[in-house]
């Protein structure tokens, strides 16, 4: 009896086979190369600015300034307010009827979340037509 005989036994294989693997990963990266021309990237849709027919007369204006201070204009009267009385400065710059258009003017280095939180406290306080005051840029050929 020799002992080399009985030696030659095969032991338990304790290795992954990771062949099968890559080979499968290489498919789906191959199938996002093909699909990717496909998917259309998200679009965002903008809102269009056209003129109006009539600008009203009148306008409240709220001017957010890049250090975070808010003033309130109508006509050529310029007054600061905080935050908090913003609603009440604004109710009575509009007057009785409450239907003097707001308009929200900002520089555009002002932090576009300052923007957002003037507009949803004026919206959650009810204050109707609340818009954004903004400068249409005309081509070099309308000029």
């Amino acid at each position: 009896m020799s002992l080399r005989g009985n030696s030659k036994r095969r032991g338990l294989m304790a290795e992954m086979n990771v062949v099968p693997y890559i080979d499968v990963m290489l498919v789906l990266v191959v199938i996002l190369m093909v699909a990717a021309p496909f998917v259309n990237p998200s679009v965002v849709n903008l809102p269009s600015v056209n003129k109006a027919s009539k600008a009203p007369e009148t306008v409240v204006e709220v001017i957010v300034f890049p250090d975070g201070r808010i003033s309130l204009r109508q006509g050529k009267d310029m007054t600061p307010v905080d935050m908090p009385g913003l609603v009440a400065a604004v109710r009575a710059a509009q007057g009785e009827k409450g239907d003097t258009p707001v308009v929200i003017a900002a520089d555009k280095d002002v932090r576009y979340e300052d923007v957002v939180n003037v507009l949803k406290t004026l919206q959650s306080a009810d204050v109707p037509r609340v818009g954004l005051a903004l400068r249409i840029e005309r081509s070099a050929a309308a000029r």
